[in-house]
C-alpha cells in the first residue's frame, strides 16, 4: 500500500496511520518511554520507517511483534489500516 516510491514516514505518524494510537502524541509518548522497538531496538519518533521492518509494540500487558508491509502518512479507515502490517 506504499503510495508513491519515494514516501518516507517517521515513525510515530505510521503507527497512528495504522492505528495503533488514537494520537500522533502518544505515539511519540510510546516510542519515547521504549515500549516500541524498531528491529529489535529502541529508536526514535522521527526514525523513517522501512518495508519489512518489525515493530514491537507493548500496549498495557500485551506485546505485538508486527511486519511493515505498507506506508502511508494518512490516516485510513480501520478495516484499510490492517492492510499495512501482518501479524
Amino acid at each position: 500500500m506504499k503510495e508513491k516510491p519515494s514516501e518516507t514516514v517517521r515513525l510515530d505518524k505510521w503507527l497512528w496511520a495504522a492505528r495503533f494510537y488514537k494520537t500522533r502524541a502518544l505515539a511519540r509518548e510510546m516510542i519515547e518511554g521504549g515500549k516500541v522497538h524498531y528491529n529489535g531496538q529502541r529508536s526514535k519518533p522521527g526514525k523513517i520507517v522501512e518495508l519489512d521492518a518489525m515493530l514491537t509494540l507493548r500496549q498495557g500487558n500485551d506485546e505485538r511483534t508486527v511486519r511493515i508491509v505498507g506506508i502511508t502518512e494518512q490516516r485510513r479507515p480501520a478495516s484499510e489500516a490492517v492492510a499495512l502490517y501482518e501479524e
